[in-house]
């Protein structure tokens, strides 16, 4: 008897995704599998589609406990879509669970490059953080594999994205980010709040700036009910220049404390910076007028 032809792709991943909805994650990534095969035996190129696959295949290991062959998928992934942010999070929770600590890091810190409001990112390099202290000491970050350099493609390949991958990490950061916030913070988690803010602000202090917004977002994680945290985080991106995210920092300062001085400054400088660029970009600016709106776009230093 004639074996039947196999289905196509997309209803075999249909398929492997209503199983995995269902928690029938070895049927799930049975069914990924097979259409992992269909795929190649059609011969036809999709990377796309073949570094979802197996990314899919991918979070059934994890959920089952299979980490090494779900390092094996995730890298496969990525090797057809470079930077994509679900397999790196999920090698890096893979990593996580089998104590490979600093190939955790780099992944999260990978997925920050792309997009550092991703809250399960933040969260694992704040545990890792703290793995990597205790077992390999103070000078942990000398130990360190070297973290890739995310492209600026990228970063615009994500941005722009309207697939159903990006949709649905969009999905889980907000709820993430709703939980984070919904969170009360313990007695505990506002005192490490309070340490993690003050070693953003000594971090501010010696100008490195890009380290003291992880810091914040650290203390952040542990209790967001500190307007100060927010607005100077939001001094941070004034100076790299992230005018978009330091005006949403301030904002959430705003709500905190209605009479946050620093925010209110800090917000019309992001807001003035954010129209001098607009003017710029069109043309309507004079270089006398440019130099003016520079000068009052200086972000205040102190925080």
């Amino acid at each position: 008897m004639t074996p039947k032809f196999p289905d196509s792709v997309e209803k075999l991943r249909a398929a492997g995704n209503e199983s995995f909805r269902n928690g029938q994650y070895a049927e799930a990534s049975a069914l990924y599998g097979r259409a992992l095969r269909v795929l190649q035996a059609q011969g036809s190129s999709d990377p796309e589609e073949e570094s979802v696959l197996y990314s899919n295949r991918a979070a059934c290991h994890l959920k089952d406990g299979n980490c090494r062959d779900c390092i094996k998928d995730c890298t496969s992934a990525l090797v057809l879509v470079p930077f994509s942010i679900k397999p790196l999070l999920r090698r890096a929770s893979a990593y996580e669970a089998l104590e490979r600590y600093p190939m955790a890091y780099v992944d999260y810190k990978t997925v920050l490059q792309i997009d550092n409001s991703v809250t399960s990112a933040l969260e694992g390099i704040n545990r890792m953080t703290r793995a990597l202290m205790d077992s390999l000491g103070p000078e942990w970050r000398l130990k360190l594999p070297s973290i890739p350099l995310v492209p600026v493609s990228a970063q615009k390949r994500w941005n722009s994205l309207p697939s159903e991958n990006h949709k649905e990490m969009a999905k889980s950061k907000s709820k993430e980010t709703t939980a984070t916030k919904n969170r009360v913070p313990s007695a505990g988690d506002v005192e490490k709040a309070k340490v993690l803010k003050e070693e953003g602000n000594e971090l501010v202090k010696k100008g490195n700036h890009k380290k003291a917004i992880e810091k914040y977002s650290e203390s952040l994680l542990c209790s967001n009910l500190e307007s100060a945290t927010y607005s100077n985080r939001a001094l941070c991106y004034l100076v790299l220049k992230q005018y978009t995210e330091a005006v949403k920092d301030c904002t959430e300062a705003l709500k905190l404390d209605g009479k946050n001085v620093k925010a209110f400054y800090r917000r019309a400088q992001a807001h003035k910076a954010l129209k001098a660029l607009l003017w710029w970009e069109g043309g309507a600016l004079t270089l006398g007028q440019l130099s003016l709106t520079l000068c009052c776009c200086l972000p205040q230093r102190g925080i």
